[in-house]
């Protein structure tokens, strides 16, 4: 029952994600329609190829605070796609189109830029975890949604009570997922003395194993 509304959010965030990253290619200023200056003048900072610390937000002095930095990150994306929910449904579908539009445009213009390598090779090995648990987030507020937008022979509140208890198990797995990103995010993807091939290679091996589970557990 869940897996209408987890490829429902899943092409709620990849599509809009996937087609900034493709227009920015051909239209790299594009991005301030979606970002301010400040905010992509931080990317750039971050992903360059002369950064000191690959990744590492102003706000982190350390590995430790970093990680502590991509958990806040990854759960409060999290929960704007489920908690979202609550709003017949219509909160999560912001959150969705917004942080799939937001990536994209990150993703869209370092690659343009010509930051492949620290950029791609960066975020390859924590984004399927990392991405899919926001799926699996908005899934679940997805389904709060459509228990209350069409609650059936039940009342509202009793199919609510129904709807959560599916999708607090879809929360169990956005929560396991969003934290091990974290955890890669801030201790495998910075290194530098991982090659690139071998970053990607990990990161594709990742997605695999995530999506060959999830289509035939």
């Amino acid at each position: 029952d869940e897996k209408r509304f987890v490829l429902a959010s899943a092409i709620l965030f990849f599509l809009p994600l996937l087609a900034v990253l493709a227009l920015l290619q051909w239209y790299p200023d594009g991005v301030y329609y979606l970002m301010s200056p400040q905010q992509v003048a931080r990317f750039e900072e971050m992903y360059s190829p002369a950064a000191t610390h690959l990744g590492r937000p102003r706000e982190a002095a350390d590995e430790l605070s970093m990680l502590m930095f991509y958990i806040s990150h990854n759960v409060h994306i999290d929960f704007q796609c489920f908690a979202g929910g609550i709003l017949f449904g219509i909160g999560s579908i912001f959150y969705l189109i917004y942080n799939g539009l937001s990536i994209g445009a990150v993703a869209g213009y370092l690659t343009q830029l010509g930051y492949v390598d620290t950029f791609w090779g960066f975020v390859a090995g924590h984004s399927a975890p990392e991405l899919i648990g926001a799926v699996l987030s908005g899934a679940a507020g997805l389904k709060i949604g459509y228990a209350l937008v069409a609650p059936g022979r039940l009342r509202r509140v009793d199919a609510l009570k129904h709807a959560a208890r599916d999708a607090v198990r879809l929360l169990y797995g956005a929560a396991l997922l969003t934290f091990s990103a974290a955890f890669i995010e801030s201790l495998w993807s910075p290194g530098r003395w991982l090659p690139f091939e071998v970053k990607v290679g990990v990161g594709l091996s990742l997605w695999a194993l995530l999506l060959a589970y999830f289509a035939f557990a």
